[in-house]
C-alpha cells in the first residue's frame, strides 16, 4: 500500500529508533554488573524505582501481548498451509482491481483462537523446561528460518524463469515504477482489501502494524541474568541483530516491489512461499518456525522481566511473582501465558498489534531517556565500556520513539502515556521507597549545586526572601523516650512557609565528647529525620555535639547552611520551666543564644504557649494582634500573613497595635501606618496606644493580675541582688553573674520592670481573646545578669497564653514595589 518508496521511509524510521535505541541500551549495559530484568533493570536503576517499575510493566504486558501476537501469525500461517486443518470455514470473495472476481480464503476467527491456545500450552512446556530446554529447542526454530531466507532471495531471483505464477513479473524496472508511489486502500478486519472495508490505513497506521517487526532488540537484555557475559553479549547481539535485519528488511522491500504487480501484493498473503525456490512449502514451515520461535522469545522473557520486578520488592502486589537466583519464574510463566492466551482469543493481529508497538516503543523512550541522563550529568560512576555513545543520540532516539507512537495512533498512545502514569502514581503510593543511585538524584545534585552558584553570597532580594528557619530542638526539660523534638515545633515550622514551601532546619546538641559520641549522634539525627518526615515538614536534621548548649548553638550558628542558603530565622521555645529546673544554668544559656543570633545578625522567633499551638484541624476565630515596638524590617508583619495561609488561622484578622510616646501624633501615625500596610498588600486594623515609657508615671492603669507579677518580681530580683553582693563581699570581688562581672544600676533595672509592667497590662487589656500575640521582643541589656533579663520576659508574658517574640535583623523581608 506505501509504494516501495513510502515502505523504504517506514523501515528507515523504524530502523533508526531501533539502532538508536541499541546504542543507548549498549552503553547502559556496559555501566556494571546487570542483574536480571534486562531494559527494567537499566531504566529503574537510571530513572528510578516508580519509572522504571511503571515502563517495566508497561513492557512486560508489550511482550505478553506479542507472544499473542506471534502465536496468531504461526496459526494463521498454518491454516493456510493445510486448509483441511481448519475446523471452520470462511471465505471472502473480492475485486481485486481485475476483470475476474477472485476467491481469497481468509481463516476463520474461531480456527484462530482454538489452534492459538494449543499452541500457547505447548511453547508453555517448552518454557516451564528452563533456560537449557530453550536454548536446545532454538537451533530448530533458526536453521528452517534460515533455510527460507535463501529459498525467497534464490526465488526472487528467478522469478518467471521456473514456474511463472500470475502477477508474479520477476525483477522488472517496469514494476518498481508501478509500485513507487504509494495506493492506500480499505480493508476488512482480516486484512483482506474491501471497497468499503471496516479499515482505513495510511502511512501512520502502517507504522504500527510494521514496527513488531523491529522490537526484538530487546530478546538478549530480557534474558540478562542467563547470559556469562553481559557487558561483551548485548553490545555486540543487539547492534548485529539491528543491522542485519534492517538491511534485509530494505533490501526485501526494494526486491519485493521490483518482483509481483501490486495486485499480487495485495492478495497473495504468501507471496513469500508462491515465488521460493526449490522448496515453497519450506517457507510455510519457515514461517511458522520463525513466529513460533518469537513467541518462545516473548513467553521466555516476560515471565523473567515480571520476577525481576518483583524480587526488587517495590510493589508489595507481586510478591506471588518472587523467585530466587536459581529457580525458573513459574508463577509468572502462568500469569504470562493466561495474558497471552486472552489476547490470542480476540484473534485479530491488525488489533493487537498498535498495542505492543505503543509498549515497546515506551520501553525504548525510557531506555533512550535513561542514557540521556546519565551521559548528560556524567557522574563519576557513568563509566560505560561502550564509547560510541552521545547524549544528543539518545535524545534524538526518545524524541523519535514519542514521534512515531503518535504518528501511529494518538489515542493509543495517550491510554498508554496513562496506564503508565497510573502505575507510576500507585509505586509512589504503595511502593516501598528503594535508593538505586538513579540519575534524577544525580540531577537533583547537579540541579542543587548550579541554584546554588547562581544565588551567590549577595543579600536576597526582599520580593525573593523565603524564611529559612532553624528550629532549635533541645528542650528546656525532659520529653518522652523516643520524642526527639516537641510536637507542636514542626507544626509551627509548617506555620512559617507559604503553601509548606520552603527550608527548615531541625538542630539539637548533644552534651558530651565528639569521639565518645559520634554513634549515638548519628542514630539521633536518624531518629530526628524520621520524626519530621512523620510530621510532614519539610526540612532537614542535623545533631551537634558539643561540651555544653551554649559552645554548641554558637558552633551551629555560625557554620550551619551554605551560601544564601543559610538559615535567617532562629526559632525556638520559651523556656517556662527555668524557675523549678535551674535558676542559674537555663538563664545564662537562652541570653547566650539571643546575643549570638544579634552578633550573627539572625532573626529570631521564640513561642510561648507551644503545647497549646493549634494544628491544622484546630480552626481558630479571634485574631492575630501585633505589637509593634521596634523597626524590624517587616519581619512580624510577614509572619502574621504567613499564619493567615494557615487553615488553622485563615479565619483569623489581623490587628497592629502601634506602641508611642505620649506627645507624639497618634493620627498621624496611624495614617502612616495603614498607607504602609496599604502599599505592602497586607489587610489589618490599626491601633495605636501612646504612654509615657517614665517609669515615675502611671501609663494607664495596670491589670490587677500584671501589678501582683511586677510586685513579685521586683522582691525576687532584690533577695538576688542581696544574694549576689552578700558573694562578692564574702569573697572579696566585684558583683559576678553567669561568670562574669556585672554592673547593676538599680533605677535601670526598675525602669525595666516599669517597662514591661506597662506593656504586659497594655496586651491584656487589648489582647486577652486574641488566638495569637506578636510583640517585638526586646534584647538583653548590657551588664545585667540573665536572671534579670529572665525575670523582665516573665513579667512581659505573664497570663499572655499563646505569644510570638520576634526580633527581626539588619535588612527588609517585605518590598512596597512590584
Amino acid at each position: 500500500m506505501a509504494g516501495i518508496g513510502g515502505s523504504l521511509l517506514l523501515v528507515a524510521l523504524c530502523g533508526i529508533c531501533t539502532f538508536l535505541t541499541s546504542i543507548s541500551l549498549s552503553a547502559i549495559a556496559t555501566n556494571g554488573a546487570m542483574k536480571g530484568g534486562g531494559p527494567y533493570y537499566l531504566i529503574g536503576r537510571a530513572l528510578g524505582p516508580e519509572v522504571g517499575v511503571s515502563i517495566g510493566l508497561c513492557f512486560f504486558l508489550g511482550n505478553a501481548v506479542a507472544g499473542a501476537l506471534y502465536v496468531l501469525g504461526a496459526v494463521e500461517t498454518f491454516l493456510k498451509a493445510v486448509p483441511a486443518a481448519g475446523i471452520f470455514r470462511e471465505t471472502v470473495s473480492q475485486v481485486n482491481g481485475t476483470a475476474v472476481a477472485q476467491p481469497i480464503q481468509s481463516p476463520s476467527s474461531h480456527d484462530l483462537q482454538i489452534y492459538g491456545i494449543v499452541v500457547t500450552i505447548i511453547l508453555c512446556f517448552i518454557v516451564f523446561g528452563g533456560v537449557k530446554m530453550i536454548n536446545r529447542v532454538a537451533p530448530a526454530f533458526l536453521i528452517p528460518v534460515l533455510f527460507s531466507l535463501i529459498c525467497i532471495f534464490l526465488g526472487v531471483i528467478l522469478a518467471r524463469k521456473d514456474h511463472p505464477a500470475e502477477g508474479v513479473t520477476g525483477l522488472s524496472l517496469e514494476t518498481i515504477k508501478e509500485n513507487w508511489s504509494s495506493d492506500y486502500q480499505k480493508t476488512n478486519a482480516a486484512g483482506i482489501p474491501e471497497t468499503d472495508g471496516s479499515v482505513t490505513w495510511d502511512f501512520n497506521s502502517l507504522v504500527g502494524l510494521f514496527f513488531p517487526a523491529v522490537t526484538g532488540i530487546m530478546a538478549g537484555s530480557n534474558r540478562s541474568s542467563s547470559l556469562k557475559d553481559t557487558q561483551r553479549s548485548i553490545p555486540v547481539g543487539t547492534l548485529a541483530a539491528t543491522l542485519v535485519t534492517s538491511a534485509m528488511y530494505l533490501v526485501s522491500v526494494v526486491l519485493f516491489g521490483a518482483v509481483a504487480s501490486r495486485e499480487k501484493l495485495l492478495t497473495d498473503r504468501l507471496l513469500t512461499a508462491t515465488i521460493a525456490w526449490p522448496f515453497p512449502s519450506l517457507i510455510k514451515i519457515g514461517i511458522i518456525l520463525s513466529t513460533m520461535g518469537a513467541a518462545l522469545q516473548s513467553l521466555t522473557g516476560a515471565p523473567r522481566l515480571l520476577a525481576a520486578i518483583a524480587n526488587d520488592d517495590i510493589l508489595p502486589i507481586l510478591n506471588y511473582f518472587k523467585t530466587t537466583d536459581t529457580s525458573e519464574p513459574h508463577a509468572a510463566t502462568f500469569f504470562t501465558a493466561f495474558l497471552c492466551i486472552g489476547c490470542v482469543i480476540i484473534g485479530n493481529l491488525d488489533l493487537i498489534t498498535p498495542t505492543v508497538t505503543m509498549f515497546f516503543l515506551l520501553c525504548y523512550t525510557g531506555v533512550n531517556l535513561s542514557c540521556f541522563l546519565l551521559d548528560l550529568l556524567d557522574a563519576p560512576s557513568w563509566r560505560p565500556r561502550w564509547k560510541f555513545h552521545h547524549w544528543s543520540l539518545s535524545l534524538v532516539g526518545a524524541l523519535l520513539c514519542v514521534v512515531i507512537m503518535f504518528l501511529i495512533s494518538w489515542s493509543f498512545t495517550v491510554v498508554s502515556l496513562a496506564l503508565a502514569s497510573l502505575i507510576y502514581k500507585y509505586v509512589g503510593i504503595k511502593g516501598k521507597a528503594g535508593d538505586w543511585g538513579d540519575g534524577f538524584k544525580s540531577a537533583y545534585f547537579q540541579l542543587a549545586l548550579r541554584s546554588l552558584r547562581s544565588l551567590g553570597a549577595n543579600q536576597v532580594h526582599p520580593k525573593n526572601w523565603y524564611p529559612i528557619p532553624l528550629v532549635f530542638c533541645r528542650p528546656w526539660g525532659k520529653l518522652p523516650e523516643n520524642v526527639p523534638c516537641h510536637p507542636k515545633l514542626a507544626d509551627f515550622a509548617n506555620c512559617m512557609k507559604k503553601k509548606g514551601r520552603g527550608m527548615s532546619i531541625f538542630v539539637s546538641i548533644l552534651d558530651g565528647d565528639y569521639h565518645e559520641c559520634a554513634e549515638d549522634a548519628k542514630a539521633a539525627c536518624k531518629q530526628l529525620s524520621t520524626y519530621i518526615d512523620y510530621k510532614n515538614c519539610e526540612g532537614v536534621a542535623e545533631i551537634v555535639v558539643a561540651p555544653n548548649m551554649s559552645e554548641g548553638f554558637r558552633g551551629i550558628i555560625q557554620t550551619m547552611g551554605l551560601g544564601n542558603l543559610k538559615p535567617n530565622i532562629v526559632v525556638m521555645r520559651y523556656p517556662e520551666i527555668w524557675r523549678r529546673e535551674n535558676l542559674t544554668e537555663i538563664p545564662a544559656t537562652f541570653v547566650g543564644i539571643i546575643n549570638d543570633c544579634i552578633v550573627a545578625n539572625k532573626a529570631v522567633v521564640i513561642v510561648k504557649g507551644l503545647d497549646e499551638w493549634p494544628n491544622e484541624y484546630q480552626k481558630q476565630y479571634g485574631t492575630i494582634d501585633l505589637y509593634w515596638i521596634v523597626r524590624d524590617g517587616g519581619l512580624m508583619l510577614l509572619l502574621s500573613q504567613l499564619l493567615l495561609t494557615k487553615e488553622s488561622f485563615e479565619s483569623c484578622k489581623i490587628q497592629v497595635f502601634c506602641i508611642a510616646e505620649e506627645d507624639a501624633d497618634a493620627e498621624g501615625l496611624k495614617a502612616d501606618v495603614k498607607k504602609f500596610l496599604y502599599d505592602l498588600r497586607m489587610q489589618a486594623e490599626v491601633f495605636v496606644i501612646t504612654m509615657k515609657w517614665d517609669a515615675q508615671t502611671d501609663g494607664g492603669s495596670p491589670q490587677d493580675e500584671s501589678l501582683e507579677a511586677f510586685t513579685s518580681a521586683q522582691q525576687r530580683i532584690d533577695d538576688y541582688l542581696i544574694q549576689m553582693k552578700s558573694a562578692a563581699e564574702r569573697d572579696t570581688t566585684p558583683l559576678m553573674a553567669d561568670g562574669k562581672t556585672v554592673i547593676v544600676n538599680e533605677k535601670q533595672v526598675e525602669k525595666f520592670l516599669y517597662t514591661t509592667l506597662k506593656l504586659n497590662s497594655t496586651i491584656l487589656r487589648y489582647s486577652r481573646m486574641a488566638s495569637v500575640v506578636l510583640v517585638s521582643l526586646p534584647p538583653p541589656p548590657l551588664n545585667h545578669p540573665a536572671y534579670f533579663y529572665m525575670e523582665y520576659m516573665d513579667l512581659l508574658l505573664e497570663n499572655v497564653p499563646r505569644i510570638l517574640l520576634v526580633r527581626g535583623y539588619r535588612r527588609d523581608v517585605v518590598t512596597l514595589f512590584t
